[in-house]
């Protein structure tokens, strides 16, 4: 995260954290991958790829790139 700018990576925080608190409640930006078990959230144009372990009751961030990297 310390490649991007300060506000992006402060608006990241704060949408993973919403992530945390309720991960299945309804958001526009957040998709279930295909042939991955994983999710994906956009902020602007970044993307963070993250697995929910709902058992453990635990978000887990695989990766947070900008959209063209994120998916390599």
């Amino acid at each position: 995260m310390k490649a991007m700018p300060r506000n992006t990576a402060r608006l990241i925080m704060e949408k993973v954290e919403a992530l945390a608190t309720d991960p299945m409640a309804p958001n526009n930006n957040v998709k279930k991958l295909t042939n991955h078990p994983g999710y994906r959230l956009r902020v602007g144009d970044w993307r963070v790829v993250y697995l929910v372990h709902e058992n453990a009751f635990l978000i887990a961030v695989v990766r947070i790139a900008p959209r063209g990297d994120v998916y390599q």
